[in-house]
């Protein structure tokens, strides 16, 4: 119904399928994600959840689409898998737990990277790729549904952009991207169309990225830990507008 009046029109919605992580023959995770980029998605997600320490210990990737759903098999290096079968067991016999493989406390904030200053980071490359994001988002302008990561130049120049129903996947699959690419992550920012929280801050940080950008608001905690891993941090970044919250020293802006 619009303006009072009810008729009949044809809609795009986007798809959301269970995405099953398997690592050498063993499932691990369960997401629910949009069904493109699995490769990219897989990898990125094996880096930022620290099951692998980097894109040579994942030595093959297999996509297989079955009726319930995907079926993403990775083959990991020996030392990798053996880690990730210790981090199952302590899991076993839990439910409920808030986030994917954590078992305590001291296990959610990870060691981070010590992070060398966003090489050229400016404001003026912030606003190019701001005013460019909207027209690579064609899955959210068919459905209204969708979350966009973005590898940026400090040029501003879109290099790469990803989008899944689930902001997290998006980040994954662009980091997936990155690795895969073998991008420099000290060569340019990652720009984010949701908020910026602790995760995604982490995530970013694990990728080794000097600099995110985040379209929405961030949450303390994501500010706290881009202060401690050097990372400069910029939400609410709209049209030629933003707000630095962490390492503002590390941004150039227009004189």
């Amino acid at each position: 119904m619009r303006t009072g009046i009810l008729s009949e029109v044809e809609d795009m919605i986007v798809d959301e399928v269970p995405i099953a992580l398997v690592y050498n023959g063993i499932s691990h995770a369960v997401m629910m994600a949009t069904p493109a980029d699995l490769e990219e998605f897989a990898l990125g997600f094996s880096l930022s959840e620290g099951i692998i320490a980097h894109a040579g210990e994942c030595y093959g990737i297999e996509v297989e689409n079955g009726p319930g759903g995907v079926s993403v098999e990775l083959e990991i290096a020996s030392a990798a898998f053996m880690a990730l079968k210790e981090r199952r067991r302590s899991l076993a016999g839990r439910t409920g737990c808030g986030l994917c493989g954590v078992d305590s406390l001291d296990q959610v904030c990870r060691p981070l990277p010590a992070l060398a200053p966003a090489r050229g980071f400016h404001a003026a490359g912030v606003r190019q790729a701001l005013g460019a994001i909207g027209a690579r988002q064609e899955l959210t302008r068919l459905t209204g549904a969708a979350h966009a990561a973005a590898w940026c130049g400090m040029d501003g120049v879109l290099r790469i952009v990803r989008e899944d129903v689930g902001r997290h996947n998006a980040l994954d699959k662009v980091i997936g991207a990155m690795a895969r690419g073998k991008a420099d992550p000290h060569d340019g920012f990652l720009l984010i169309t949701s908020r910026v929280s602790f995760e995604m801050a982490q995530k970013a940080s694990l990728a080794g990225v000097s600099a995110l950008v985040g379209m929405s608001a961030p949450t303390l905690a994501a500010v706290e830990l881009a202060e401690r891993a050097g990372m400069t941090l910029l939400a609410f970044a709209r049209g030629d507008n933003f707000v630095c919250y962490a390492h503002p020293q590390h941004l150039a802006v227009d004189t």
